[in-house]
């Protein structure tokens, strides 16, 4: 559980942290980064998986119907993610972006209840209450359906969802969910080339290796993702997910100078209340069940 805790806030971090590494490309469209971030991604595991000798195993990874499934499930909605956060990035909606993954948690609670049959508490029920409320305050300020929103936080919901419920090897399983779409990235990539609209070779040495670099940046958080999927209910994992929408919010007020009102503040406050009851409730929870464990 811990360890778990642990990979599930560093990894929520650097996800918040992005906004600053995926400024630096504004020159690009989303698409043509999404396509150099799928090729890097998939260089810089493949290489962790040659490192590991891992590769052998693959055909292990998909070797039933339903894994084959949710590594699809996973490739297709991890870039559906990708490429409308790295839009929405560059078009300065990047408090949008935070309110989707201020919303994420309710909708990855909501598939763990239905769909894994996860069991919650009072406590638990109050604080995602207390969060609905505060999310549902931020989404009227914007005075209509924020699509950027509900896409970020479905997308990466059922990711999350298809993680769960996959439980594959975490090092091979991200193998697979780039190797997928490679092929697509590859060819579009060389399509904007040959006719001339590529910006890759128009950078600056410095942006270039940023670039090049994309796929560590994208690989690191999805293993600590991954890792942390596997170690924790999928609900605790959405509600630590909250780390990462403060920090990018925090971004786009003090960095990138998007406004930030009272309402804002107290939907602000009204999420990080919940989540400081559920987190207490859940280890409430957590250690009751290994004091009942240990006496038994």
């Amino acid at each position: 559980m811990n360890k778990g805790i642990v990979y599930g806030i560093l990894c929520y971090l650097m996800w918040g942290l992005l906004p600053l590494y995926w400024r630096l490309f504004e020159s690009m469209s989303a698409w043509e980064i999404l396509a150099h971030r799928v090729l890097w991604s998939f260089v810089f595991v493949a290489v962790l998986a040659a490192a590991a000798k891992r590769w052998r195993n693959m055909l292990s990874v998909v070797s039933s119907r339903n894994s084959l499934i949710s590594v699809l499930l996973c490739s297709v909605t991890i870039s559906l993610n990708w490429v409308l956060f790295i839009w929405a990035v560059n078009h300065e909606h990047v408090i949008e972006t935070s309110l989707g993954y201020y919303m994420n948690p309710l909708i990855s609670v909501l598939f763990a209840v239905i769909f894994l049959k996860e069991k919650l508490s009072r406590g638990q029920w109050i604080s995602i209450l207390i969060a609905a409320c505060g999310v549902l305050l931020m989404a009227l300020q914007f005075g209509g359906i924020p699509w950027i929103a509900l896409s970020l936080a479905v997308s990466f919901a059922l990711y999350g969802l298809a993680k769960k419920m996959a439980n594959l090897d975490v090092l091979l399983g991200l193998l697979w969910e780039t190797l997928i779409v490679l092929p697509l990235a590859i060819m579009y990539l060389g399509y904007m080339q040959a006719g001339g609209s590529g910006t890759f070779f128009t950078l600056t040495p410095f942006s270039m290796t940023m670039l090049l670099l994309s796929g560590a940046a994208t690989a690191l958080p999805l293993f600590l993702f991954a890792s942390a999927a596997k170690l924790l209910p999928l609900s605790m994992v959405g509600f630590i997910q909250y780390v990462a929408p403060t920090t990018s919010l925090l971004l786009a007020v003090f960095v990138f100078h998007e406004s930030f009102t009272a309402g804002k503040l107290v939907s602000f406050s009204l999420i990080w209340l919940a989540l400081i009851l559920y987190s207490a409730v859940t280890f409430r929870s957590s250690k009751l069940a290994r004091r009942e464990k240990k006496a038994a």
